[in-house]
């Protein structure tokens, strides 16, 4: 993996990761397959500017997805805990 934006495919917005950003400042992310949590902490960390504290990993039960004719199965997430008062704009609006 060349690039640290190669590890972090994209953020994950859901009911539930929202709950994990209010409550204990974690953001979640679906990132590549051979990330480990070192690589995953400092990509979260060059990209956004913040200070990680903690980063769990977990693999997702495959299930297969059609999107027209493409077929797409594993995806494996992080969880990435940032320190207290910093926070990760996911949205793109400035803040209040």
């Amino acid at each position: 993996m060349n690039n640290y934006k190669d590890i972090i495919i994209r953020p994950i917005i859901t009911e539930k990761t929202m709950r994990y950003m209010d409550a204990d400042n974690k953001v979640t992310f679906e990132v590549a397959k051979g990330a480990n949590k070192v690589l995953v902490a400092q990509a979260v960390e060059s990209i956004f500017g913040v200070d990680v504290e903690k980063v769990n990993i977990v693999n997702v039960k495959p299930k297969t997805k059609r999107m027209g004719r493409y077929v797409g199965k594993n995806v494996r997430k992080a969880y990435v805990k940032i320190k207290e008062g910093q926070d990760i704009n996911l949205f793109g609006e400035e803040a209040e």
